[in-house]
C-alpha cells in the first residue's frame, strides 16, 4: 500500500526521505560492486578495500533505517556509526594521492573501465550524500554517516585516477568549447 517499515518498526511512506537515502546507498553499493568487478579483472589490489566499503555501506543503511526520533537506546547501540571508518578512508585517500601526479585541469570520467566505473560510483555517492544530509540536519541520522559518504566520494575520485594510472590509461581532460 505504499508504506514500509524502519528498523524501529515505524511505518512510513515509501517516498519518505529515509527510504530515498536507503535506496541511494543501495545503488552506491551496487555501483561499487561493478567497479570492483572491473578492477578485479585488472588485478587491482584495492578491490578488498572496495569490498570493505560495501560492508560499511550496510552499516550506513542500518543507521539510516533507524530514525533517531523513534529509536530506543537498544536500536541506537546496535546501529551506531563510529568515526573509525572515516579515518580509514582518509588514510587510503592520502596513500593513493601521494602516488598520483598533481591535478592541473578538470578531468572527465574516463581512464578505462575500472576508472570510469569508479567515477560513476563517486557520482552515485554524492547523490547518496545529498539524500543523507537532510536526515542528519533533521536529527534522524548520525552525522558520521554523512561524513563517511563525503570522504567516500573523495576516495572514489582518487581511486579512479589511481586505477587509470596503474592501467596506463589516459584521463580525458575537460576542454572548454569554442564560442
Amino acid at each position: 500500500k505504499g508504506f514500509s517499515s524502519t528498523f524501529t518498526g515505524e511505518r512510513r511512506p515509501k517516498g519518505d526521505p529515509i527510504f530515498e537515502a536507503l535506496g541511494a546507498t543501495d545503488e552506491l553499493s551496487s555501483a561499487i560492486g561493478l567497479a570492483g568487478e572491473f578492477s578485479s579483472e585488472k588485478g587491482h589490489t584495492f578491490v578488498d578495500q572496495l569490498h570493505k566499503v560495501q560492508c560499511m555501506l550496510q552499516d550506513v543503511g542500518s543507521n539510516l533505517a533507524t530514525p533517531l526520533s523513534s529509536a530506543r537506546e537498544a536500536h541506537r547501540k546496535r546501529t551506531s556509526f563510529s568515526e573509525k571508518p572515516i579515518l580509514e578512508l582518509e588514510q587510503w585517500i592520502d596513500s593513493y594521492s601521494e602516488q598520483l601526479p598533481p591535478l592541473r585541469a578538470f578531468i572527465l570520467p574516463s581512464g578505462g573501465r575500472s576508472s570510469a566505473a569508479l567515477h560513476f560510483s563517486r557520482a552515485v555517492c554524492r547523490r547518496a550524500e545529498r539524500c543523507v544530509v537532510p536526515l542528519v540536519q533533521a536529527g534522524e541520522a548520525d552525522p558520521n554517516v554523512a561524513k563517511y559518504l563525503n570522504r567516500l566520494s573523495d576516495y572514489l575520485f582518487v581511486l579512479a585516477r589511481y586505477a587509470a594510472m596503474k592501467e596506463g590509461k589516459e584521463e580525458k581532460i575537460y576542454i572548454k568549447p569554442e564560442p
